[in-house]
């Protein structure tokens, strides 16, 4: 279905990146020709693994709203194991879209009767392109990706360049590599339907 915006709500834990992940998304929606793109964070008790949300609205026309989204276009969820305390489908529009960092396919979640689901196993993709960091795995910016690949919205290119102004160097090299694996990872139960005019 067209929109005159799509509105995006991530979930994630703190440390997860899921504020970088919105941010990067923004820059690539408007590298991709978008006019209006927003990104912001809403926090709760700010600490390492607690639930947050992030939040992205783009659309061909300048977007003047920051609020938190409460009725998504598609929901990007970093963390399966926030399905069993947060309920991500909350307000997610009919035709919606949940993308889902996971090794499972789209039909084993139970919401797949009533939304179209889409996973991509962006963690392991990041471990495959080096992107560990201390010892931790920096998979936000590869379910980008799965992003791409799943909604069709914005194009694997808008997405490397984002990378390209973001990162320098290996760093950008190696995002860049991750991403384009959960693209080819990715798996959609249904085409997605939604867009942008």
């Amino acid at each position: 279905m067209v929109r005159d915006k799509i509105e995006i709500r991530w979930h994630g834990r703190g440390g997860q990146g899921a504020v970088t992940g919105a941010t990067l998304l923004a820059q690539a929606a408007f590298i991709e020709g978008y006019k209006g793109v927003t990104a912001a964070p809403f926090f709760g008790a700010e600490r390492r693994g607690a639930p947050i949300i992030a939040t992205n609205r783009f659309g061909p026309r300048p977007i003047r709203t920051f609020s938190l989204v409460t009725q998504p276009d598609v929901v990007i969820v970093l963390d399966e194991s926030l399905l069993n305390i947060v309920d991500v489908s909350a307000g997610l529009k009919s035709d919606g879209l949940i993308l889902i960092n996971t090794t499972k396919n789209p039909e084993e979640f139970e919401f797949s009767n009533n939304f179209n689901v889409a996973t991509s196993d962006a963690f392991h993709c990041a471990i495959k392109a080096d992107l560990v960091v201390a010892g931790n795995v920096i998979f936000n910016t590869t379910i980008l990706g799965g992003f791409a690949r799943a909604t069709g919205l914005i194009s694997m290119e808008s997405i490397e360049q984002a990378f390209e102004s973001y990162f320098k160097g290996t760093a950008a090299e190696k995002n860049i590599h991750g991403a384009r694996l959960a693209y080819d990872c990715t798996k959609v139960l249904k085409p997605c339907t939604l867009q942008c005019a």
